[in-house]
């Protein structure tokens, strides 16, 4: 018992010294996280105190740790009133379209983009797919205002053209979350890609020339060597976008949305804007956006979970 026990400590301390010497020899390395960290611990773990406000009367004058405490008032009176749960369900709806057609978007065209030879092409597609992303929703509200436009977008001027009548996308309840969803994926799919083009750049070329030995064709090498190579990464990313089921995009709603849509476009950020900004009521937004982060966080868990059970696959 002496010999193993001795034996199992000095394992450990062998362990211990190989970590501690791996750390100190990458010291300058590991430094380089500390504006990372800082950014993280300032920004986002320190001001989480401020959540407390969800359950407190929360006055400025007395600020947040002199505000009186009222438990789950705001909870109750969120629960209770019908317009929040008309905009609940909208986010739902909206950000499940999202993630239906907005999840699978970058795939698709890494996948097809990647079967391209020629590399001019293939960069310049993928530079033209990148620019959206860098260009803000207020620049972006504008451009899909007018092509959208009922008298002078192209779009519409097209549908005269063939017959039909203008649409007013953007005033149509009918076709508002379709704009939504549709610019969503038109601004998100370059940048999006990018994973998978780095995911793709690691399968080992020599599967696909056994395949073509073997006489596979183009599809069936994407079906049965691409997409199985590239699973753990579809994976991860499904379980991070899960949580983007109810966070909605503030910027976009609030260029776009009007009050002729409101009905179906008002979202639970546009509804915290409202109650926190325009009508002070600081406690009760923060109720309603600690409602929404809770939820999201409870879908990442779930997918997670649901994910190591079909495939043993997850961020942890």
């Amino acid at each position: 018992m002496r010999v193993k026990t001795s034996t199992v400590s000095l394992s450990t301390g062998r362990k211990r010294g190989l970590s501690q010497s791996i750390y100190w020899k990458q010291r300058y390395l590991l430094l380089l996280f500390l504006p990372a960290i800082a950014y993280f611990i300032i920004f986002h773990y320190i001001p989480l105190y401020g959540v407390i406000i969800a359950f407190k009367d929360y006055k400025f004058n007395e600020g947040i740790l002199g505000s009186p405490w009222v438990g789950l008032e705001h909870f109750r009176m969120l629960f209770g009133m019908e317009s929040f749960w008309q905009v609940f369900r909208n986010t739902i709806i909206i950000g499940f379209w999202k993630l239906v057609f907005g999840f699978p978007a970058p795939i698709l065209f890494a996948l097809f983009l990647n079967e391209v030879q020629h590399s001019t092409p293939k960069k310049i597609v993928q530079t033209i797919s990148y620019l959206p992303h860098f260009v803000s929703w207020v620049i972006m509200g504008g451009i899909l205002t007018q092509l959208l436009s009922p008298s002078t977008g192209p779009i519409n001027i097209a549908l005269k053209a063939m017959g039909f009548e203008p649409i007013y996308f953007l005033a149509d309840p009918k076709w508002f979350r379709g704009v939504l969803v549709a610019s969503h994926v038109w601004k998100s799919i370059g940048w999006g890609s990018i994973v998978y083009f780095a995911a793709l750049s690691s399968v080992d070329q020599e599967i696909y020339e056994a395949a073509m030995i073997d006489g596979a064709g183009r599809f069936q090498r994407m079906f049965r060597i691409t997409i199985p190579e590239i699973t753990p990464v579809i994976t991860i990313m499904l379980i991070l976008a899960a949580g983007s089921l109810i966070k909605d995009d503030f910027d976009q709603v609030f260029n776009l949305y009007n009050s002729n849509v409101l009905s179906v476009g008002d979202v639970l950020s546009t509804y915290t804007y409202r109650a926190g900004l325009v009508d002070m009521e600081y406690s009760f937004a923060t109720a309603v956006e600690l409602f929404k982060n809770v939820i999201s966080v409870t879908l990442v868990l779930l997918t997670n979970f649901a994910s190591k059970r079909i495939n043993d696959y997850g961020i942890w």
